[in-house]
């Protein structure tokens, strides 16, 4: 596959210099207003919204090759504030928090005054959008096709790298947590995959393909994983979906096992420091905690994972055909 200078660029800054995609989360809203009620004993303001952002990113960023945060309270703060050091990759969030009710499911919304365009122009690594999608109800997930491919096309002109997050879900009649929903969940996650990937993205951010709360068969899980893999035609990484720690390790050490080129976590790995009241004892929880964490799923990516560009047949010394003139075709 032939890859964009602009997009190689962006795919460098949010990787290891071993091509590894060591990524943490931070571009929860409404989720994060959720989990910080407690301590704020009340919906908490943005001013305290955004220290959380700078908190995390200011612990978490220098142990990340990428960090993926939001427009509304955490991307141009972190910038500004000098948390995020240039060192660390940026990707920005172009989706709305929430999604627009349809009669078969949800549909992705774009964050309003809010672009493709904006987020090269700030100086990110690439876009990430999030997309809720059922392959098998085939009319919706046409349109949420739509709606990425133009996304993916307004990347290709502004020559940035796009990472597509698709989330399923349960719809009408289907129980929460039930053990049905669990065995149909391997192939939903990778007929997505297949789906998606068939657009001109360039990563994808996947959910674990199988529940290990219902799955019984130690092997299934690194098998579906391995399905996976083969649906993809472009890196994925896993995501950590709100799960505990120990089962997101397991979840990345399968993965990567299996194909994955890392992970982009973000409340498995910092979740409990929105529980603590003391602003000491959060930072303490982050720097001791959160970065042990980082270190050994990164350990863990760094020996197992997949470089992003061996997924597209490249080799690290050679990603672009840059010969004489290449400016002139470019």
């Amino acid at each position: 596959m032939q890859l964009s200078i602009g997009k190689i660029r962006g795919l460098q800054q949010i990787a290891t210099p071993s091509g590894h995609l060591v990524m943490c989360a931070m571009d929860h809203r409404s989720g994060l207003v959720s989990m910080m009620e407690g301590i704020h004993h009340g919906a908490p303001d943005y001013a305290e919204i955004v220290q959380m952002k700078l908190d995390i990113c200011s612990v978490l960023g220098t142990h990340s090759s990428g960090i993926l945060l939001d427009p509304e309270y955490g991307a141009s703060q972190c910038i500004a504030s000098g948390v995020l050091g240039g060192q660390t990759g940026l990707l920005v969030s172009i989706e709305a928090t929430g999604y627009q009710k349809d009669p078969t499911g949800r549909l992705t919304v774009l964050l309003k005054d809010w672009s493709v365009e904006k987020i090269k122009r700030m100086g990110a690594s690439a876009v990430k959008m999030l997309v809720y999608f059922r392959p098998d109800i085939t009319k919706l997930a046409a349109r949420q096709l739509e709606v990425i491919a133009g996304v993916a096309g307004d990347c290709i002109k502004y020559d940035i790298p796009l990472l597509v997050e698709p989330k399923t879900y349960r719809v009408e009649g289907e129980t929460l947590d039930s053990a049905a929903f669990a065995r149909s969940l391997p192939q939903m996650v990778i007929e997505t995959a297949r789906q998606i990937t068939a657009l001109p993205i360039d990563v994808l951010k996947a959910e674990f393909p199988a529940d290990l709360k219902y799955e019984q068969d130690a092997d299934r899980p690194a098998g579906y994983c391995r399905q996976l893999d083969q649906a993809s035609s472009v890196p994925w990484v896993i995501l950590s979906a709100g799960v505990d720690y120990d089962t997101f390790k397991r979840q990345v050490t399968i993965a990567c096992q299996a194909g994955a080129s890392g992970f982009l976590g973000g409340r498995a790995i910092w979740q409990e420091a929105t529980e603590i009241e003391s602003r000491d004892g959060m930072l303490s929880f982050l720097s001791g905690v959160a970065v042990k964490r980082m270190q050994e799923l990164a350990e863990i990516t760094g020996r197992y994972a997949r470089p992003w560009y061996s997924k597209f047949g490249l080799s690290g010394e050679k990603l672009a055909d840059t010969g004489a003139g290449w400016y002139s075709r470019y």
